[in-house]
């Protein structure tokens, strides 16, 4: 008996339209085939060496962008808007007399023409605050404008914001240098300004001498003569100036010199000074004061029977375009001129006053 093989019919789907099977990828020099774990691992791999290389070059860009933040800070050239509110002037004495300024109202016309061109630079203290180093006439009229508008436009001041760390002295500088260049400051500002340093215990300033050529270090030697000059008046008179910043440069010279070659005079002029009303009866009371003669009792009483011996000699010589003033007092001859005599060589100084002498003789 047979037996009959019992066959099906599988219908299978066209090879056309049946799905292939992905290739596994082949081992790299193997010839052989990953499975899909292996593939799936390589894959993130690769993912997170990108990142990483991606993650990399964002933290290289930062860094360079924060250098150059700090540096371009260094220089003063980040630049916001600050509140008015927020600027303090507590650090720095400064080198502008209180009181009325007369340019102040050209300053507001100009802002509300055309804004602020310029702005103030400050340092960033606590608590949100900004010490003021450059721009308290800028920041006068910011303030003024506003509390006459009532414009937040002026609630707010562009400031360059300067890196912190910087020394007090250079702070000082950078304050008398920008007002150096601007030439609106008056001696006498300037010569307060190297009194309140030197006496500022804030600073390591022995006297004035050193606080002038601290300060004033780019001003040229002559200038710096005059700063001194104008100290030693503010020094002498004290408060009874109300309107020093008004004196002219030759006036207040003159007066100094009066001072020192008269030491008791000082009193006199106090009292014309308390007496005048205003800055033009200010200025006539020192005009007079230098102008007068000399005092009478700088010069002895003649002695029966021998001549009459003067206690002092004044003589003003107009030599090289300067005005050299020479006192003599017995064993003592002075010379005062309007320039620097530390700066001279030794050998031409030592010259200069054997010449004197033998002339002298």
């Amino acid at each position: 008996m047979s037996k009959k093989r019992r066959m099906f019919d599988i219908d299978l789907p066209d090879e056309e339209a049946a799905p292939a099977a992905p290739a596994a990828p082949e081992a790299a020099g193997t010839g052989l085939r990953r499975g899909p774990m292996a593939t799936a691992i390589g894959e993130n791999a690769e993912s997170l060496r990108e990142r990483q290389l991606a993650e990399a070059a964002i933290r290289s860009e930062n860094d360079s962008l924060a250098h150059e933040f700090v540096r371009l800070k260094k220089l003063g050239l980040v630049t916001d808007m600050v509140p008015i509110d927020a600027v303090v002037t507590t650090k720095l004495v400064r080198d502008r007399a209180p009181g009325v300024d007369a340019e102040l109202e050209e300053l507001k016309a100009s802002i509300l023409a055309v804004g602020l061109s310029n702005p103030i630079r400050v340092e960033q203290v606590a608590d949100g605050r900004y010490e003021l180093v450059q721009g308290w006439r800028r920041l006068s009229a910011y303030r003024a404008l506003y509390a006459e508008t009532g414009d937040e436009a002026y609630a707010r001041i562009p400031a360059g914001l300067m890196a912190k760390g910087e020394s007090l002295d250079g702070l000082y500088r950078r304050m008398v240098d920008e007002n150096m260049v601007r030439k609106d400051i008056s001696f006498a500002e300037m010569a307060q300004l190297a009194r309140s340093y030197a006496s500022d215990a804030a600073t390591d300033c022995r006297d004035l001498d050193e606080a002038v050529n601290r300060l004033f270090a780019t001003a040229n030697p002559q200038k710096r003569s005059y700063i001194r000059r104008f100290a030693f008046l503010l020094a002498t008179v004290g408060e009874s100036l109300r309107h020093a910043e008004a004196i002219p440069r030759a006036l207040g010279l003159a007066v100094a010199n009066r001072l020192e070659g008269e030491p008791g005079s000082a009193g006199r002029l106090v009292a014309a000074l308390r007496k005048a009303e205003g800055i033009d009866a200010m200025l006539d009371a020192l005009r007079r004061f230098a102008e007068a003669p000399a005092d009478s009792a700088d010069v002895e009483r003649p002695v029966r029977g021998r001549p009459a011996k003067r206690g002092k000699t004044t003589l003003r010589l107009p030599l090289n375009g300067d005005e050299v003033r020479c006192t003599a007092v017995p064993g003592k001859v002075e010379l005062r001129a309007e320039r620097d005599f530390s700066t001279v060589d030794q050998t031409r100084l030592e010259a200069a006053i054997e010449a004197f002498f033998a002339a002298l003789d």
